[in-house]
């Protein structure tokens, strides 16, 4: 007898699970991210991750109060033309945002004055509508000068860095 038991249960956790894969094709066909279904003494709560691709960035904690539009429209614009540096190559912000030299508060700036950067190498981070993206070297070069200070709003081809290529 206690075979009989054995099976019976094991229909009843089959069935369950019939259940289940019928509760979730459900939620999949509908484009559902969770739902919750009760039946008397059962209750089933499903939850989907979402299918959207992720990119991972790493994220700097910065914590210092964010500019307002007023404050951002006072800041002057710093580059190699309104200060009086020795004429060179420049590279120039991609997009809008702001500016980082670090990961986070506490790591090192990615690239300092006199650092030799190799092609591939991340040397800052713009944060544009709350996407950190990493800014990598496009050939070797030398940094001669920061030109932007961290935590700054920067714009679309502002200058970044003054460099010399190696």
């Amino acid at each position: 007898m206690p075979k009989k038991q054995v099976l019976k249960n094991k229909k009843k956790e089959l069935g369950s699970l019939e259940e289940l894969k019928k509760i979730y094709d459900f939620m999949v066909s509908n484009k559902l991210e969770f739902i919750e279904y009760c039946d008397g003494k059962k209750q089933i709560k499903l939850v989907r991750k979402s299918s959207q691709n992720i990119s991972a960035h790493t994220i700097p904690v910065f914590s210092q109060i964010p500019a307002t539009a007023t404050q951002i429209q006072n800041i002057p614009q710093t580059s190699a033309k309104s200060e009086n540096i020795a004429p060179g190559e420049t590279i120039k912000s991609p997009m809008s945002g702001i500016f980082y030299r670090a990961p986070s508060p506490s790591s090192p700036p990615y690239v300092r004055e006199g650092d030799e950067v190799k092609e591939g190498q991340v040397i800052c981070i713009v944060e544009a509508m709350k996407v950190f993206n990493e800014i990598k070297a496009e050939f070797n070069f030398k940094v001669k000068k920061v030109l932007i200070e961290n935590g700054k709003p920067i714009s679309v081809n502002q200058d970044i860095f003054l460099i010399e290529r190696i």
